[in-house]
């Protein structure tokens, strides 16, 4: 039997790259890519047990009233499910403990460490242990950035990888841990997946524009200990194909798959040779 991959796009509440996380899901070989409301999970019409990549998009959830993704993150740890005693947070237990992947992209990554599912230091899946706040410059930023990958990161996403270029556009995209012990854990853990860099991909912790919002340590990604649960404020899903490229007319040495799409192939690789 053909080990089908199911990819899911939890859409709504301001959240606005959906399309784009499906379509970079379906080109880099998932059999389904739905896009499903989150009203339809708390209805119980989708199940998250039916599905083996979770995509929590980008955009503006709940026009990021009371803090990026904050609001988003209590709907989806507490929301009961419509005629049933399950949470949706049951589910996304389920979901992790079968070994499956969740990638969170800008404000899906805000949303995951905002419920605690990443760093997640020691294995806690439910205890916040960092934040994302406001960019240093204090003004949304859109523009491409270098980002280099640590190479013995467990991050399944990354595999293969030493540096790649992204967009990133956001406005609280600086990212903190909670104190000076849960940073020196991630890194030991090689959690820090991705960081801001040069273009020679040198890391940087400071400078701007190099690092746009001032993350400590540089920090563009994380990953847990497993490496199957990733965030990142960079946009992949915005670069699965060169014309997406800033200089796609002038730089005639660029392929024609784009650097983001690597991310969703490698998942869709484990989920092929691991889970199903």
């Amino acid at each position: 039997m053909a080990k089908t991959v199911r990819a899911v796009v939890i859409s709504g509440n301001g959240t606005n790259c959906e399309r784009e996380v499906a379509a970079a899901c379906r080109l880099a070989g998932c059999d389904v890519a739905d896009i499903v409301h989150i009203a339809e999970f708390l209805a119980g019409r989708a199940r998250l047990d039916d599905y083996h990549f979770l995509n929590l998009a980008g955009g503006f959830l709940d026009g990021d009233d009371l803090g990026s993704a904050k609001a988003g993150a209590n709907r989806l740890l507490h929301a009961r499910i419509q005629g049933s005693e399950e949470h949706l947070s049951d589910q996304l237990r389920r979901f992790i403990a079968d070994g499956k992947l969740i990638m969170g992209v800008c404000n899906g990554f805000q949303l995951m460490v905002k419920m605690g599912l990443l760093p997640a230091v020691g294995g806690d899946h439910q205890s916040q242990s960092a934040t994302l706040t406001f960019n240093d410059g204090g003004r949304f930023e859109d523009r491409w950035t270098h980002l280099k990958v640590d190479s013995a990161s467990p991050c399944v996403f990354t595999r293969g990888m030493d540096g790649v270029y992204l967009p990133v556009r956001h406005g609280e995209g600086k990212f903190v841990p909670a104190s000076d012990e849960v940073l020196a854990a991630m890194e030991k853990r090689h959690l820090c997946v991705l960081k801001y860099s040069d273009p020679s991909f040198q890391t940087t912790a400071l400078d701007y524009p190099a690092n746009p919002n001032g993350s400590v340590a540089g920090i563009a990604g994380v990953c847990d200990e497993s490496g199957r649960l990733f965030g990142l404020m960079p946009h992949p899903e915005a670069y699965v194909h060169r014309t997406h490229h800033p200089r796609w007319t002038r730089d005639s040495g660029l392929s024609e798959e784009g650097m983001g799409l690597w991310f969703y192939q490698n998942a869709v690789r484990f989920l092929r040779e691991t889970v199903l």
